[in-house]
């Protein structure tokens, strides 16, 4: 038995970090649903920034929409919302299985929203009324304005994945907006089943440190963080808040695992994937970790409620200089500036391609 097929019967649902118009159309995500247990998928502008740049699949669509006069950020997502819906279709079947815990696709909001809360909540509205497919998550990340943006969107009930979560604190915070969305959708008299995930980067906390602590603590922090997190969720679940919340119908907002892929070329290539296994959580894998780890990961010990060495290992990076709280506020400010620089990168991108196909069609 392959070791995805290992991972989700114990209860974690595989999800592959990336998509491309290439992928729907050669059947390979078809593929990986069928042979190694993946049940949805997540995308940001990095992705398909990478994807329009590296490929000619996306011309005639692009041809044909600006021959509409459609250009720039309504291009995109366009094309986005083609890719998704595509998919959200393929993963309709799980979706409708798992009573909606499954078989979701994400489509990130314009990074430029990150400290806009009414706009973000306007976006995700139209967006998700667009895609017409009730597996499209929309992704929010976990700011100070994203976290206003999560409960109204919760409330007006769109899906949402919260992304750019690195600590527990920040975790928290997201668990508790979705909570006062569902709450207030009681209080409305409103179906309370809204879905959502909240995006832990874990990958990123190694390699901020990398250089900066002893050997031993090597490739430890983000794992530390994440049995600290897992903890946070855990006691949420059996929280006489959540209860009262799951006895109206209301879904649990999962715990996903992002940036799994391994960083360092001396560790292991499925570290991050064999070190996070979890029941009722989510691990959205780069596809070329997928790979890897269907065809020599390892699923053994799960991961424990109550933290297990978690503390210990974070008291010992503090001793090492390294302040957790403070770093989290960075990597959630670099990682929103990346998504800013890949969002720029992206548009760029499709206004010089757009420019490309009517000079040569002219």
């Amino acid at each position: 038995m392959r070791a995805t097929q290992k991972l989700h019967d114990l209860g974690q649902s595989i999800w592959l970090d990336n998509i491309t118009r290439a992928l729907l159309t050669s059947g390979k995500l078809r593929e990986y649903v069928r042979d190694l247990s993946v049940t949805g998928l997540t995308s940001n502008p990095t992705i398909f920034d990478n994807a329009i740049k590296a490929a000619d699949s996306y011309d005639a669509a692009i041809r044909e929409k600006v021959a509409r006069g459609i250009s720039g950020e309504a291009l995109f997502y366009e094309l986005a919302l083609e890719d998704l819906t595509q998919a959200a279709d393929l993963f309709g079947a799980v979706h409708e299985a798992t009573g909606r815990i499954d078989g979701w696709v994400s489509l990130e909001l314009s990074p430029a929203l990150a400290d806009d809360a009414a706009g973000s909540v306007r976006a995700a509205k139209e967006l998700f009324a667009r895609a017409k497919r009730p597996n499209l998550f929309i992704k929010i990340p976990g700011t100070a304005a994203g976290i206003k943006a999560i409960e109204e969107s919760i409330f007006a009930g769109v899906p949402v994945n919260v992304t750019l979560l690195f600590s527990r604190a920040q975790y928290q915070a997201a668990a508790d907006a979705y909570l006062r969305g569902i709450e207030r959708r009681v209080a409305a008299g409103l179906d309370p089943r809204v879905a959502s995930v909240a995006s832990i980067f874990v990958s990123r906390w190694d390699v901020a440190v990398q250089d900066k602590v002893p050997a031993e603590l090597r490739n430890q922090l983000g794992l530390a963080v994440g049995l600290h997190t897992y903890q946070a969720y855990c006691e949420l679940l059996q929280s006489g808040r959540w209860k009262k919340l799951g006895d109206a119908g209301a879904l649990p907002q999962r715990l996903l695992w992002a940036s799994t892929g391994t960083k360092d070329p001396k560790a292991k290539d499925t570290f991050y994937v064999e070190a996070l296994a979890a029941p009722d959580t989510v691990n959205t894998m780069p596809e070329q970790t997928l790979i890897a780890f269907a065809a020599h990961g390892d699923v053994g010990a799960v991961l424990p409620k109550d933290g297990g060495e978690a503390q210990k290992l974070l008291a010992e990076f503090a001793k090492a200089g390294v302040n957790e709280d403070a770093l989290a506020a960075e990597l959630q400010r670099a990682g929103a500036e990346s998504f800013m620089k890949s969002w720029q990168s992206l548009l760029g991108q499709i206004d010089a391609k757009s420019a490309t196909l009517v000079k040569r069609a002219g």
